[in-house]
C-alpha cells in the first residue's frame, strides 16, 4: 500500500477525529503514508432543519460509504452515533479505537443551568433523545432546532439566540472547545446516544491490508459496547428516528470494581410524557443481559411507547 486514503467529512470535528485516527495508525506503523480525503455529505449540505427532513439516519455517512465502495478511499472514519443500524453490504467495521467520554454536556447562556432557566426559555437541539429527556424535567421550556458545527452552536448560545444547548463532551474535548462553564450531565439523568464518544473505522472486507492496519488501534471493550448498544437500538426502533439512549460501560469507570459492565437504556416519547428506562449491572455483555434489559424496558412501558412511536412515523 503506497498511501492509505482516509475519507473524512469537512467539519472541524470530523477532520480532527480523522487526524486522530491517522496519527494513531502512524504511531503503530511508523512508515505509513496517509492522505485525508475530504468528502461532503448530505448532512453537511443541509445545515438547517431537523435530520428527518434531511434524510434521517445516514445523512453524515452515506457519501463516505459510497466512496469506499467506489475505491476512491481505503478507509472512512465515522462518529459511531452517525451510523445507521442497517449498513450497506460490502463494508466492514474494521476497528473501534478506545472510546472517549460519552457524557452529554449542557452549555447555558451566561452559564445558566437547566434548572435556572425561566419558563418559556428556548433551548436549541435537533436531538429527539436530548429533547425528550429535557422535556421530562422541564416541560415548560421551548425547544427549537439548532444544527451546524460546534462553533455555530456555541456562538448561538453566547449570543443569546438560545438559552442553551447540548453537545457531546467527546467532540468538545477533541476540538478543545469545551467552555469553562459547561455542565457535564450525569449519566443516570441524561443517557447518551448509542456509540457516543466512539469512532468507527470502516473499510472494504476484502481489503486485507487496510483491515490489518485498522486492527493496530482496535479496542475490544469499545467494540463490544458499541455492538451491544446497536443491538438494543435495533430491537427497540431499528433505524427509525426515535428518542433512544443506550450506554454500555465497563463498571470500573463508574464504581470501584475491576470487572463487569453497567448498562443504561431509555426509550421515550418525543414530548417526554412517557419514558421507559433501566440500569443494569452484569459481568458480561451477553445474550442474557440483552434479554433482561429489553424485558425490563418492556415492563416499564417500552412496548407501549414503541407502539405510539410507530404510529407517528
Amino acid at each position: 500500500m503506497a498511501v492509505l486514503r482516509i475519507g473524512t467529512r469537512g467539519s472541524l470535528l470530523a477532520k480532527t477525529q480523522s487526524q486522530m485516527a491517522a496519527d494513531a495508525l502512524q504511531s503503530a506503523v511508523p512508515n505509513l503514508q496517509i492522505e485525508l480525503v475530504p468528502i461532503t455529505t448530505t448532512g453537511d449540505r443541509i445545515s438547517d432543519g431537523p435530520l428527518q427532513s434531511a434524510g434521517g439516519k445516514g445523512v453524515f455517512v452515506k457519501e463516505l460509504q459510497q466512496a469506499l465502495l467506489d475505491h476512491r478511499i481505503d478507509m472512512a472514519v465515522h462518529s459511531a452515533k452517525d451510523l445507521p443500524v442497517e449498513r450497506p453490504g460490502g463494508l466492514a467495521i474494521a476497528a473501534t479505537p478506545l472510546r472517549a467520554d460519552p457524557h452529554d454536556v449542557w452549555i447555558g447562556h451566561r452559564g445558566a443551568s437547566i434548572q435556572s432557566l425561566p419558563s418559556g426559555a428556548v433551548v436549541g437541539t435537533t436531538s429527539l433523545r436530548r429533547a425528550s429527556q429535557l422535556r421530562a424535567k422541564r416541560p415548560d421550556l421551548r425547544i427549537e432546532p439548532l444544527r451546524g458545527n460546534i462553533d455555530t452552536r456555541l456562538n448561538k448560545v453566547r449570543q443569546g439566540a438560545v438559552a442553551g444547548t447540548f453537545l457531546a463532551k467527546a467532540g468538545l474535548d477533541r476540538t478543545e472547545l469545551l467552555p469553562p462553564d459547561a455542565l457535564v450531565l450525569p449519566l443516570d439523568e441524561f443517557i447518551p446516544a448509542v456509540g457516543q464518544g466512539t469512532l468507527v473505522l470502516e473499510c472494504r472486507p476484502d481489503d486485507q491490508a487496510t483491515l490489518a492496519l485498522a486492527k493496530t488501534i482496535h479496542d475490544a471493550h469499545t467494540h463490544a459496547a458499541l455492538m451491544f448498544e446497536r443491538r438494543v437500538v435495533a430491537a427497540l426502533a431499528g433505524d427509525c428516528l426515535a428518542p433512544i439512549g443506550v450506554l454500555a460501560r465497563p463498571r470500573h469507570l463508574d464504581v470501584t470494581a475491576a470487572t463487569g459492565w453497567t448498562v443504561r437504556a431509555l426509550i421515550s416519547l418525543p414530548d417526554g410524557s412517557a419514558t421507559a428506562r433501566a440500569t443494569l449491572m452484569a459481568e458480561q455483555l451477553d445474550d442474557s443481559l440483552f434479554s433482561l434489559l429489553i424485558e425490563t424496558l418492556h415492563r416499564r412501558g417500552a412496548r407501549d411507547i414503541m407502539s405510539q412511536l410507530a404510529g407517528t412515523v
